[in-house]
């Protein structure tokens, strides 16, 4: 059965979040169900522990568990949770994604790749239509094609046996809670609800959740998804095994495998081949982190199937040398644009699914293998794009400007996904990013039971940018598809200082590369470092730069040293924590970007 969700008058309950909808319900325009939120800040601080994201009524349930004695993984998950809720669109059960855990007791840190894979079925031809062209790209992502098998489930599941203290049933209680008694709509929602009208029409299901009465959901109207609540209800009650092994397994695999589209509806959708062995044989992969060190700090990210620790660690690597504090904000953004270049050179040629292409994190890592390339950038001139790659496996050595591969463009990335970042009293930390991929993913909501699937597939490159260079980023059988996920820890020794994450796409890189510049290099304090403008680099032709760098004076400095630029209206969307001294921490997110994040700490400093 499809929910069916009440609609409620502004006022009726507190919520700024970021997607709302349904069947309007007359008897519920009394009803003051829906928790109030707090109002969203960008910035905490206080003690006890942190959590920031991008939504009030998630940072608020990853609160509550940290009051009642969980700890940062605990919190984490139920943030998760609650953010599949209230950000359906970009994260939830139908999804993936990647955590890095800082175990304070330990002084280690560890990583989970809850990545989706593609099915065993899945060869290089998944998206070549019958002549052996790309499909175009929106088609592909409205399809049961575009869907892997989700890894969201799996991730909590096994960060909570692994780290945890509490137990799955446990912390989704809040978000159980919040899907049945609702959130109020907010104009982020309603219009990311608008952009996908036209696809989410299509499908049943998907419109009578998110589309009452034919149209998106006004804002301050109130949001309930009573099948959400109850397949969070279930998954508290049999585990995620009812996904992997048992009943919302079955209606995942039905849903791609026919997925079901309005009659009325002139879409062509192409069914996937995901099955119930797919999910049975799904598991996530724990493993090292990437680690890099960066002004006597350390910086721990994701490793493949990921290219966000890596990208990011190649970057800081050939910047280690200069000294950005010392330069203008021109010469600044010039040398973080150029590393960006490279970097995004190298990622294209080298990372993918290490299970099935030989990765040289090591050496993408290494500082030899930045030195050889970091020579690439001049004061007074500017890369072309694509840049070739250099060769990790065999760097030729400082001031080599190692440029021996041959070129190729970056293939296209969706750029939706949320990211969450925690702290405990304890001192652990955990920064998380998930995503169902596009905003909306697949626009295939599972009938019954309240979430979207993801088009994470669509994240593989559909054919090589290049026929005549390897792509590590091809389609095969249980693959997992490239991402730019960069969650991210930064250690000074054994004791924290900072984590962070962005959504965005192959933009994550950048915005946690430019954010991490814009703190430890240029002394920002961490909520001005989030919020300051940014500009992205991904080995392309132009630049992109938000409206502050199009329109600031920097522009036509750096277009007079050779930059190309395009302006995007945003970019990202990161949070963070940070330790300070005393046992205090500080939570960060955006102040504008997506409408504001929502920074909280359990017991604010008075």
């Amino acid at each position: 059965m499809v929910a069916v969700l009440g609609v409620v008058p502004a006022g009726a309950a507190g919520h700024e979040s970021a997607d709302r909808g349904a069947q309007a319900d007359p008897a519920a325009q009394a009803d003051p169900a829906a928790q109030a939120a707090p109002a969203k800040t960008p910035v905490a601080v206080g003690y006890g522990g942190a959590v920031s994201s991008v939504d009030p009524d998630a940072s608020a349930a990853g609160i509550d568990v940290l009051r009642h004695g969980g700890n940062a993984v605990d919190a984490a998950v139920a943030t998760a949770a609650a953010l599949g809720v209230t950000e359906p669109y970009s994260a939830g059960v139908g999804g993936g994604g990647y955590l890095v855990y800082y175990d304070a007791k330990r002084h280690k840190v560890a990583t989970l790749d809850g990545r989706e894979t593609a099915p065993r079925s899945a060869d290089q031809k998944l998206f070549l239509d019958k002549d052996g062209k790309p499909l175009p790209f929106d088609d592909a992502v409205t399809s049961g094609l575009s869907v892997g098998t989700p890894g969201t489930p799996a991730t909590w599941n096994d960060a909570l046996r692994d780290w945890g203290t509490r137990s799955l049933g446990q912390v989704l209680r809040p978000a159980e809670r919040l899907a049945r008694d609702g959130f109020k709509v907010d104009s982020t929602f309603r219009q990311q609800t608008a952009d996908n009208q036209a696809r989410f029409k299509d499908f049943p299901a998907t419109a009578k959740l998110f589309l009452p009465g034919g149209q998106p959901p006004a804002v301050g109207s109130t949001f309930r998804n009573p099948d959400l609540a109850r397949t969070y209800a279930l998954l508290a009650k049999k585990g995620v095994g009812a996904i992997y092994r048992g009943e919302l397994g079955r209606d995942i695999v039905d849903t791609v495998r026919k997925p079901p589209v309005d009659p009325k509806a002139q879409r062509v959708v192409r069914a996937g081949d995901l099955t119930a062995e797919d999910l049975r044989s799904y598991g996530t992969k724990r493993q090292a982190p990437t680690r890099t060190g960066y002004r006597g700090l350390d910086v721990y990210g994701m490793a493949p199937s990921s290219s966000g620790g890596t990208s990011v660690a190649e970057a800081l690597n050939i910047l280690e040398k200069t000294d950005l504090s010392k330069l203008s904000d021109v010469d600044y953004l010039h040398s973080y644009i150029e590393a960006s270049r490279i970097a995004f050179a190298d990622r294209g040629r080298w990372v993918g699914d290490p299970a099935a292409e030989d990765v040289p994190t090591k050496g993408l890592t290494s500082q030899r293998f930045a030195d050889s390339r970091a020579c690439l950038i001049k004061d007074d001139a500017v890369l072309k794009s694509p840049v070739p790659p250099g060769d990790p496996n065999n760097p030729s050595g400082p001031g080599s400007c190692d440029t021996r591969g041959r070129a190729a463009p970056t293939t296209y990335e969706g750029e939706n996904t949320t990211h969450l970042t925690v702290a405990d009293k304890w001192g652990n930390v955990v920064a998380y990013t998930l995503t169902i991929e596009q905003t909306g993913g697949s626009g295939i909501t599972v009938p019954g039971r309240g979430f979207l699937l993801n088009n994470e597939l669509t994240d593989f490159s559909f054919a090589p940018a290049d026929p005549a260079v390897h792509d590590p980023n091809l389609p095969g059988p249980g693959k997992r598809p490239r991402s730019s996920m960069s969650p991210t820890i930064v250690l000074d020794g054994h004791k924290p200082v900072l984590a962070l994450g962005s959504p965005g796409g192959a933009t994550i890189i950048t915005t946690v590369l430019q954010t991490l510049l814009n703190h430890l290099d240029r002394g920002m304090p961490l909520v001005d470092a989030i919020a300051a403008p940014r500009a992205s680099q991904r080995n392309a032709a132009e630049t992109e730069l938000e409206p502050k760098l199009w329109n600031g004076p920097e522009r036509a400095k750096l277009e007079a040293l050779g930059h190309s630029f395009k302006q995007n209206p945003e970019i990202g969307a990161a949070t963070g924590v940070q330790r300070l001294s005393g046992g205090r921490w500080l939570a960060a997110a955006e102040t504008e970007r997506r409408g504001g994040g929502s920074a909280l700490v359990v017991h604010p400093k008075r």
